[in-house]
């Protein structure tokens, strides 16, 4: 039998030694103090301050630690103390409003609120009025058309016509009136139910105008007649009752200025005295001459139309030898 050499013997164990255990020990110790220690601290965030080895705790009244020696600039940078996490909850007082005043939002610039102007009222000579074809420089009531026709109180026709001879109609002259009195609309109109007025008929808000303010009135049997031409003895009478003109004591001593004062109608006597006594007549070539029953013309309803103004207080008096002025 051939003898084999023995097995290699297994390498033998060594026991932990008693110095091993205790290092051990204490790096467990260390590993747990600062785990208790981090634990204590994390109100006020993580911080590595007062961890041996890596910065010194700051010094305090009645110590005076043992400063580690600062490494070289050049091989390492300190680690500096991070500053206490900010609080995520506001706390009761940063909940409370402080008592100032109101601001605005940041970054918008209050403006204060336009005041609103006041339209100016134009001048005489701002105001344009229509260069009529038919009107020329020295007819004698120029003056007033120009006046009424840059308020745009009256307008003529296409191709810049004033037709100043032409006669007016009821309905015109209550149109002209309107204007004149910046007298609105209003909602009556439905309720002056003129038979002979139809309800889509064009001069509809003004004669319901003219009605209401007094300046005219319809004929017996609720008629209006709109398209009648309007006499020159109506255009007074319906002046003097919508001014409400008081009637001279004696009317016949003051139609005495007309030579033809006779052939005013009665029922309009008064009026026209009340109209001549405000100045309101203008006659044109004669002054002395009414002809109240004669068809009043463009340019005549023009010139006493101004004049109502005049005595209403809003316009100035225009200088014409064609105004009839009362005997004193």
């Amino acid at each position: 039998m051939t003898n084999l050499p023995p097995d290699p013997p297994s390498s033998p164990r060594s026991p932990l030694g008693f110095d091993e255990f205790i290092a051990i020990l204490v790096a467990l110790g260390a590993i747990g103090a600062i785990l208790l220690w981090s634990i204590g601290r994390r109100d006020r965030g993580f911080d590595w301050v007062g961890i041996p080895g890596l910065l010194t705790p700051s010094p305090s009244p009645t110590v005076t630690p043992t400063l580690a020696p600062t490494p070289p600039a050049a091989t390492a940078t300190p680690i500096l103390p991070l500053p206490p996490a900010a609080p995520t909850t506001p706390s009761p007082e940063a909940l409370v409003p402080a008592p100032t005043q109101p601001q605005p939002f940041a970054g918008i610039v209050p403006v204060p609120a336009p005041v609103p102007q006041a339209t100016p009222t134009p001048t005489p000579e701002q105001l344009q009025p229509i260069a009529f074809v038919d009107v020329p420089e020295n007819y004698w009531a120029r003056p007033f058309i120009d006046a009424l026709s840059a308020r745009g109180i009256v307008s003529g026709f296409a191709g810049d016509y004033f037709r100043p001879d032409e006669p007016v109609t009821r309905a015109e002259f209550a149109a002209i009136l309107q204007a004149a009195f910046d007298q609105p609309p209003g909602s009556g109109e439905q309720a002056i139910a003129f038979t002979d007025v139809p309800a889509d008929f064009w001069g509809v808000p003004a004669i319901g105008s003219a009605i209401r303010s007094g300046f005219m009135r319809g004929y017996p049997g609720n008629i209006f007649r709109p398209q009648q031409q309007i006499p020159r003895a109506q255009v007074l009478v319906a002046l003097a009752s919508g001014l409400n003109l008081p009637t001279p004591q004696n009317p016949n001593q003051t139609l005495g200025v007309f030579g033809d004062a006779n052939q005013i109608p009665n029922w309009a006597v008064e009026q026209v005295a009340a109209a001549t006594d405000a100045g309101l007549v203008v006659n044109y070539p004669e002054t002395n001459v009414l002809e109240p029953n004669r068809n009043a013309t463009r340019a005549e309803v023009t010139a006493s139309i101004y004049q109502a103004l005049v005595r209403a207080g809003r316009l100035e008096p225009i200088q014409s030898q064609y105004v009839v002025q009362q005997q004193q």
